[in-house]
């Protein structure tokens, strides 16, 4: 009886590791870097006002195809009581109908109407790249990655390839107004479309990788910036920081972005030796591997550290 007294705490072992393991994996799903609450709030403001604007685009080309290419008008009189007899078939035919011409003033707003459809667009997808920055899509969801990203250009070829069309399909337009109104739309429509492209957008996973990669070198998520620059830094006593005009901040890797910044500095061994940090032997593995994930290949593996003999690490990393 005593040997199976002694036995049941050995079958409980089992429960606790697995205990253990549910707890590590939790603490795996917080390491997904997520936006501030600021810039989340940004960010749904700007998308806000970017579809706001998209709407009144694709309002702007309708009313300019089912209102404004509709204001040609006859031209001379029209004498409906004139029939002939067409032999071939026998039926009347009525008289000729007159000319038409579309009026100077429709296609002044016209040639007004394509540029605010351009400006709007445009605005719309600064803004909603802005947000982008700020709230990234993950690459996981591949369509939804390639429309959150790319929707700029898309709005840019709905608000405007319909128009286009209609203005070079248009009866009552000469052949000037129908070249400079449709030629000024492909231009401006191609530079819409162009503007409206992400050609590398920011993603979760780029964004992890750079806080990951602050983690592991400091052993905190805490980064530096100025004002006017465009990436973080993991030392404040480097030339970037101490030398510019323009107000310093500091704070973890989400309110840089927060703070416009784009990603970390690729400058890490310098970095690191400004503040007497210690530097890993594999540091330019680390730097070559954080310039191929920033430039969009996110599934790259992203090297842990590795330290001389006697180097204390910042981190003090479990097995995976």
């Amino acid at each position: 009886m005593a040997s199976t007294s002694e036995d049941k705490p050995e079958k409980k072992a089992p429960a606790k590791a697995s205990g253990a393991k549910s707890e590590t994996k939790s603490t795996k799903s917080t390491e997904t870097w997520k936006p501030t609450a600021e810039s989340k709030s940004k960010a749904t403001q700007f998308r806000v006002i970017a579809a706001i604007l998209w709407v009144l685009a694709i309002a702007g080309e309708v009313a300019g195809i089912f209102w404004l290419l509709k204001q040609g008008r006859p031209v001379g009189d029209v004498d409906a009581s004139k029939y002939t007899r067409d032999d071939a078939t026998g039926l009347l035919t009525q008289g000729d109908v007159a000319a038409r011409e579309f009026p100077t003033w429709a296609f002044v707003a016209l040639i007004v109407l394509l540029v605010v459809i351009a400006a709007l667009s445009i605005i719309g997808s600064m803004l909603w790249k802005k947000a982008n920055k700020l709230d990234p899509a993950s690459k996981e969801d591949k369509v939804r990655f390639f429309v959150q990203n790319q929707l700029g250009a898309i709005i840019a070829i709905v608000a405007f390839l319909p128009l286009i069309i209609m203005i070079f399909l248009n009866k009552d337009m000469n052949g000037a107004q129908k070249g400079i109104a449709g030629a000024l739309g492909i231009v401006l429509a191609v530079v819409a479309t162009y503007l409206g492209i992400s050609f590398n957008p920011p993603s979760v996973e780029q964004y992890t990788a750079d806080q990951s990669a602050v983690i592991q070198l400091l052993g905190q998520d805490h980064v530096y910036w100025v004002a006017g620059g465009k990436v973080y830094h993991v030392c404040n006593e480097v030339s970037d920081i101490q030398n510019a005009s323009s107000e310093q901040g500091d704070g973890t890797t989400a309110e840089a972005i927060e703070a416009g910044k784009i990603r970390l500095t690729l400058e890490l061994r310098s970095e690191l030796n400004a503040c007497g940090l210690p530097v890993p032997e594999n540091v330019d593995d680390i730097v070559a591997a954080l310039r191929t994930i920033q430039d969009g290949q996110t599934d790259t593996v992203l090297p842990q550290p590795v330290y001389a003999d006697g180097v204390t690490p910042p981190l003090q990393l479990g097995n995976g």
